[in-house]
C-alpha cells in the first residue's frame, strides 16, 4: 500500500529500511498493528496469575506496548512522525473504524506532538483515488469521536476476555477437563466469537430434537380433453378448503396433503369416481385396484379461477464483503478468510474497491463517475458485448437515480466493485481469484441491465369436491440474467449457465401408477408449493373461469419435513450481518442490521479462530459448521453462568453504543461507565455462584454426543492460546492459573510461539 501512495505521488523516492523518502516526503508503514494494549501483569506483576481475588480487572488508565516482532518497524515509524522537520502527517491507514485505532496507538505511543495531521480517506488504491484522497484530506480532530469508538471497541473486548474467561476457568475448567480427559480447559469468551458459537450450538440442539414428519401429496396432470398421450400439460397439487371432503379432517398435513399415504390413496379413489365420500368416515380400505386403473384414470375438472401477471425481477444489490463471502461459500465452497483474502488480493492489485464494507449501494458521487470503471472493464474480452449496449446508450447515467445509489446506506465504504483499473494484474490471478473478480464484475454489470421479465399463471381448478392449485412462471426477458452468465457455470458445449441458486423446481409428471417421490418441507413450515418454471401450455392462454380440462393420471408426492439447516460458513458471515432476525427490540435490529455482530473486517476471523480453539468444526468439502464437545460445554457453561453473552441483544447494545460514540451523541465517559458496571456486575456473579450441580451432567451428556473423543482419554491440552490471557491455555500452580503458551495437542509443555497482542477480540 505504501508503495501505491508512493508511486501516485510521482516523487523520485528511493528505497530505506522500513520507509522510502523524496526530497519532501516520507512514505513509512505499519505492519498490521504495532502497538496493543499491555497484558494485565504490566499494571502488577501479582496479575500473572489467574485467581478470583485479582478480578474483575479494570484498570483507571490503560497500559499499551509495542508488539514483540514489529519493535524494529515500530522504532523507525516513531523516529519519523517526530522528527522535527516533518511538518505534516498524511494518515493512510484503512479507511474505518480499526484504521483510526492503528494510528492512533502508534501516534500515543510515539509520543507525536504539534504535527498537522490530515486523515486520508479512499475507497481504492487507484492512483486516481489516491490523490483524491490526499487533496481532500481532513484535519485528524475530524475523526476524533470514531478514533474514540476504537479505543471504546478494543477495551470493552479486552475486559470481557480477561474477566470472563479467568472467572470461568477458575470455576468450571477442572468439571470440564474431567469430562474432556483433559490437563486443562482454558474457557475462552468473548463479546462477539461466544455469540457466535450459541449461534451453531443451539441451531446443532434443534437439528437434534427435531422429529420428523412424513406427509402425501396428490398431485395430477392437467391436459384439454381428448389430449393424447405426450400433450402439453402441467401438474397441479391437491390443496383441501371449505368445500372439500377432508376440511377439517385430523388425517391433514397442513392444507396440501396428508399424514398416512393409505389416506392419499383414498383421495385418489374418490377423485377417480371409485369411492365416495364416505371413504374417509369409515375404516374402509384401499382396493388393490388403485395401482394401475384408479391412478391412471383420465376425469373432468373445471378451471375455477386464473390469473394471468407479468413479474419483473431487478438485478441484486452489489456485493458487500458478507455477500461475496456467502455467495464464494455456495459457489466454490471457500471459507470466508480465503474469499476476504482474495478480495484484499484484488484491491491492492487495483482491481477492485475496498472489500471490508458492510454497504451495497454506491455514493452519488461515485454513481456520477461510474462511466469510468465502465470503459475500464469494456477492454476486457469476457464483457466487451455486455457493455457495450450500456455505455452506446448511456444508460449507465441514470444509476443515481436508482436503488443501486444511497448515501444515507453507505458509512465509511460503498459497494464492492470494479475500479476497470489495474487490468494488466488479470492473467496473474489465480483462477479461484479470477472466478472471485467475475462475480464482483457480472454483478456490477447486472446493475445497469433490465429487470427479468416473466409471465406468471395461478389458477385453482376442481375436481368433484376438491380443488387443485397450479402456479407456472415463464422466464420472456432474461434483462440482467445475461449478465449473470458466469463462466464457471457454462456448460462445456459452451450453452448458456444457470444463474446461480434461482433454479426452480420442476415440478414431475404423473406416472401410469402411483408413484413415491420424495421432497422436503424444512422445518415443517412451508406449503409445499412452489412455481413450475416451465412453459405456459397454450392452451392455457386462451382459458377462461369455466374452462373444462382433463386431469390424470394422479400421483402421491411423498415427503417429510426436515430440520433447519446447519450455517455453512457463507451463511453464518450473513446471520452475522443481519442478526436483527434474532432481536425483537426494534431499535436494537434497525442498528444490528447496520454493523451486525463482529465487523465485515472482524467475522472471517473470528470463525477462523473458533475453528482453531476447536469449538467450532468446519467440513472443507461442503463448508458446513458444527459445533464440538468442547464448543457445547462452553455454550453450557455461559447458559448457566453468563447468559448475555450468547444473546445477540448483548452484542447489538454495545455496536449500538460504539455507533452513537462515533457519531457523538453519547461520551466516551458514560459509555465507559455502563461498559465498567456490567464487567463488574457479572464478574462477581460467575464468582458467587455454583452451578457444578447442574453443569457436571449436562457435560456428561454433551461427551455421550462424541464418542470418538471419549474413546481416547490421553492426557492433553486440549485448548491453544489465541490472545490476551484472557483465552490463553494454563497450568495449576497453587490455587492460580499460572499463563502458558500450550500448543494444541501439546500436553502442556511450553512452546516457543509468539506472544499474542493483549486485547485481541480473537482472544476476548
Amino acid at each position: 500500500m505504501a508503495r501505491a501512495f508512493a508511486a501516485a505521488l510521482g516523487r523520485n523516492f528511493r528505497n530505506s529500511d522500513g520507509y522510502m523518502e523524496a526530497d519532501d516526503t516520507i512514505v513509512t508503514w505499519c505492519v498490521g498493528h504495532l502497538v496493543s494494549m499491555s497484558y494485565p501483569d504490566a499494571y502488577d506483576a501479582s496479575l500473572k496469575k489467574w485467581s478470583m481475588a485479582t478480578i474483575p480487572f479494570i484498570p483507571s488508565q490503560y497500559k499499551y506496548q509495542v508488539i514483540d516482532g514489529v519493535k524494529k518497524q515500530f522504532g523507525i515509524v516513531k523516529r519519523i512522525l517526530t522528527d522535527p522537520e516533518v511538518g505534516t502527517i498524511y494518515i493512510c491507514t484503512d479507511s474505518g473504524r480499526e484504521g483510526e485505532y492503528i494510528y492512533r496507538l502508534v501516534a500515543a505511543q510515539a509520543g507525536v506532538r504539534s504535527k498537522k495531521e490530515l486523515r486520508v480517506w479512499i475507497d481504492s488504491q487507484t492512483e486516481e483515488e489516491i490523490l483524491r484522497g490526499i487533496r481532500e484530506a481532513k484535519p485528524s480532530s475530524a475523526y476524533d469521536n470514531l478514533g474514540s469508538a476504537a479505543y471504546l471497541r478494543a477495551q470493552e473486548d479486552y475486559l470481557m476476555g480477561i474477566n470472563f474467561s479467568r472467572a470461568l476457568t477458575l470455576r468450571y475448567s477442572d468439571a470440564m477437563s474431567r469430562a474432556l480427559g483433559t490437563d486443562h480447559t482454558t474457557i475462552a469468551v468473548g463479546r462477539v466469537m461466544t455469540c457466535v458459537l450459541g449461534m451453531v450450538v443451539r441451531r446443532e440442539r434443534e437439528i437434534r430434537s427435531f422429529v420428523k414428519t412424513p406427509f402425501f401429496r396428490v398431485q395430477a396432470v392437467i391436459t384439454q380433453p381428448g389430449a393424447p398421450e405426450g400433450a402439453p400439460s402441467f401438474t397441479a397439487q391437491w390443496q383441501v378448503d371449505e368445500q372439500s371432503i377432508c376440511c377439517g379432517s385430523p388425517r391433514l398435513y397442513r392444507d396440501t396433503g396428508f399424514l398416512r399415504r393409505e389416506d392419499a390413496e383414498k383421495m385418489i379413489l374418490y377423485l377417480t369416481g371409485r369411492a365416495e365420500a364416505d371413504i374417509f368416515s369409515a375404516q374402509s380400505a384401499v382396493p388393490a385396484e388403485l395401482s394401475s386403473e384408479a391412478a391412471g384414470s383420465r376425469v373432468p375438472a373445471v378451471l375455477e379461477k386464473i390469473q394471468r401477471k407479468k413479474e419483473k425481477k431487478n438485478p441484486p444489490l452489489l456485493y458487500n464483503l458478507a455477500e461475496l463471502q456467502n455467495d464464494c461459500s455456495r459457489f466454490f465452497k471457500i471459507s470466508p478468510d480465503q474469499t476476504l483474502a482474495a478480495a484484499q488480493e484484488l484491491y491492492e492489485k487495483k482491481l477492485t474497491t475496498y472489500p471490508r464494507t458492510d454497504a451495497r449501494v454506491l455514493t452519488t458521487a461515485v454513481a456520477k463517475e461510474i462511466g469510468k470503471n465502465l470503459r475500464g472493464i469494456s477492454t476486457v474480452p469476457m464483457y466487451r458485448d455486455l457493455l457495450l449496449p450500456v455505455l452506446e446508450s448511456g444508460s449507465w447515467k441514470k444509476i443515481g437515480k436508482t436503488r443501486y445509489t444511497n448515501d444515507k446506506a453507505v458509512t465509511d465504504h460503498y459497494a464492492i466493485i470494479p475500479t476497470g483499473d489495474g487490468l494488466k494484474a488479470l492473467p496473474s490471478l489465480s483462477a479461484r481469484t479470477r472466478n472471485i473478480y467475475e462475480l464482483i464484475v457480472r454483478r456490477f454489470i447486472s446493475v445497469f441491465y433490465p429487470p427479468a421479465v416473466y409471465d406468471r399463471v395461478s389458477l385453482t381448478l376442481r375436481i368433484r369436491t376438491e380443488a387443485f392449485t397450479a402456479s407456472l412462471r415463464t422466464c420472456v426477458e432474461r434483462g440482467y440474467l445475461d449478465a449473470l452468465d458466469y463462466s464457471f457455470f457454462r456448460k462445456k458445449d459452451g450453452q448458456q449457465g444457470q444463474e446461480p441458486g434461482t433454479a426452480e423446481e420442476k415440478a414431475a409428471a404423473g406416472g401410469e401408477q402411483p408413484t413415491v417421490r420424495k421432497e422436503q418441507d424444512p422445518g415443517g413450515t412451508g406449503d409445499g408449493i412452489s412455481s413450475e418454471e416451465a412453459a405456459v401450455p397454450e392452451f392455457l392462454k386462451t382459458a377462461r373461469k369455466g374452462t373444462r380440462l382433463q386431469a390424470g393420471p394422479f400421483s402421491i408426492r411423498e415427503g417429510e419435513t426436515s430440520p433447519p439447516k446447519r450455517y455453512t460458513s457463507g451463511s453464518m458471515i450473513l446471520a452475522m450481518e443481519n442478526a436483527g432476525q434474532l432481536i425483537e427490540e426494534e431499535e436494537l435490529r434497525e442498528q444490528i442490521r447496520g454493523s451486525g455482530i463482529g465487523t465485515s473486517a472482524t467475522r472471517a476471523e473470528i470463525l477462523k479462530k473458533l475453528f482453531n480453539n476447536d469449538y467450532l468444526r468446519l467440513n472443507s468439502k461442503t463448508q458446513v459448521i458444527t459445533p464440538s464437545q468442547t464448543g457445547e460445554m462452553i455454550f453450557d457453561t455461559c447458559s448457566c453462568a453468563l447468559r448475555p453473552l450468547l444473546d445477540p441483544r448483548l452484542t447489538a447494545s454495545w455496536e449500538l453504543g460504539l455507533t452513537q460514540v462515533a457519531e457523538g451523541t453519547v461520551t466516551s465517559e458514560e459509555y465507559t461507565q455502563k461498559l465498567n458496571d456490567f464487567i463488574a456486575r457479572r464478574t462477581n456473579y460467575i464468582k458467587e455462584t455454583d452451578f457444578h450441580q447442574m453443569l457436571i451432567p449436562q457435560y456428561a451428556r454433551d461427551a455421550s454426543l462424541y464418542p470418538e473423543k471419549s474413546a481416547s482419554k490421553k492426557q492433553r491440552t486440549s485448548s491453544k492460546k489465541t490472545g490476551t490471557g484472557s483465552s490463553g491455555a494454563g497450568a495449576r500452580r497453587g490455587g492460580s492459573w499460572q499463563k502458558t503458551s500450550a500448543k494444541k495437542g501439546s500436553s502442556g509443555k511450553r512452546s516457543g510461539k509468539k506472544k499474542p497482542a493483549a486485547g485481541e477480540e480473537s482472544g476476548s
